[in-house]
């Protein structure tokens, strides 16, 4: 005799709410800067739909993103906007394990890359809980102005206004973190493009240091003469080199064939540069690089 197997209305809530759990994890990230911090709220956002169950909920998505951003606008006032983590990237310190396993389906591949793209340009520590809302829901994920104005609880004008302040704050601070030496860094790679060893001297300090951060551990190369070689050795007409702040500083995200493979960040003092620090670990950019950075 065939067993009936049914679903109960838990398991249905569970498997629905489970359908939404990658866009609320890319949102809360978004907004704390943290991926523990951004699981937190997501699971506080499904004890709050356990609670108050299915019933008056006329569509999941929408009622999720609420509560879940409301969690976070929550937290975010009681902490600081920035707690324990710049969002924007840091050599060294990406994750290891993948942020939703390697089973990661294209449309969570989007989410992601929605979710933390702007963080290799932008630092949000600038704006205020309002703002960062206002820009990540509009600008990123692209959610109407009147909803992201339900969830403040403010008008439509005022939450347009918001993510207004928040562009141009971003905009001011990508400048003044780029200005002084992003020439130099484009410089250096158009130099490596061309083989250009005298060039590169030209603008490497005598005893700048090479940083590097491979799979197979830490290598690091000091001098002028030393470095210039090496990164000449390794021109590549496949690669292509992508404008990004790395650590606060004008740096680089460096792709193969579209899959991103190494990020670069420069110290630079009078011009000249003393330090590159680099991070080659194309699973690990994988899980943070944008989509549309190929």
């Amino acid at each position: 005799m065939r067993r009936i197997v049914t679903v109960t209305d838990e398991e249905e809530l569970a498997a629905a709410f489970e359908a939404q759990r990658s866009y609320l994890h890319a949102i809360a990230f978004r907004l704390l800067g943290s991926h523990a911090d951004a699981d937190d709220a997501v699971q506080e956002a499904w004890l709050r739909l356990v609670r108050n169950g299915a019933d008056g909920i006329g569509e999941l998505r929408g009622w999720l993103t609420t509560v879940t951003v409301r969690i976070c606008l929550d937290a975010l006032r009681r902490h600081g906007v920035r707690r324990e983590q710049p969002l924007e990237l840091e050599v060294g310190m990406l994750p290891r394990e993948a942020v939703w396993g390697s089973g990661t389906d294209p449309e969570e591949e989007v989410l992601l890359a929605e979710s933390v793209g702007l963080a290799l340009y932008v630092v949000m520590d600038a704006l205020t809980p309002a703002e960062r809302v206002a820009f990540v829901l509009h600008d990123v994920f692209e959610v109407p102005f009147d909803g992201v104005a339900a969830i403040l609880g403010r008008s439509t004008a005022a939450t347009k206004m918001l993510a207004s302040r928040a562009r141009g704050r971003l905009r001011t601070r990508v400048a003044a973190a780029d200005a002084a030496g992003r020439e130099v860094v484009d410089a250096f790679f158009e130099a490596v493009g061309k083989g250009d060893v005298a060039r590169l001297l030209t603008m490497l300090a005598p005893d700048v240091e090479l940083r590097a951060q491979t799979p197979g551990g830490a290598v690091t190369i000091r001098g002028a003469r030393n470095i210039a070689g090496q990164a000449t050795l390794f021109r590549n007409a496949d690669a292509r080199m992508h404008p990004a702040l790395v650590d606060g500083a004008p740096g680089a995200v460096i792709t193969f064939g579209g899959r991103p493979a190494t990020v670069v960040a420069f110290t630079i003092v009078d011009g000249l540069i003393t330090v590159i620090g680099s991070m080659t670990d194309p699973a690990r950019l994988g899980q943070i690089v944008p989509a549309w950075v190929e």
